[in-house]
């Protein structure tokens, strides 16, 4: 196998890995926030390196308020926004 080729593989493998992450984050949220809160923990413990913990703190997924306002939008329960000239 030749350079260009396994540069070839490896760019796909990671589009590939980047879609299901996608997917996977649209179809299980729940899921993926435990998974990457978890992650987020175990990076930023105490005596890891600073970019280890920087990472940690990118990992960490935003909290919901619960709130239509904080703009999830994963329930499905806010409804249509009204339109600006609307009563």
């Amino acid at each position: 196998m030749n350079l260009s080729l396994a540069i070839q593989y490896a760019v796909v493998a990671l589009v590939v890995a980047a879609s299901v992450l996608v997917a996977f984050r649209k179809l299980a949220p729940q899921m993926t926030n435990r998974w990457l809160a978890g992650a987020s923990i175990r990076m930023r413990l105490h005596g890891r390196s600073r970019f280890s913990k920087w990472i940690g703190s990118r990992l960490q997924p935003k909290q919901a308020t619960g709130d239509c306002a904080d703009g999830c939008a994963t329930c499905g329960a806010c409804g249509p926004k009204k339109p600006a000239g609307a009563g």
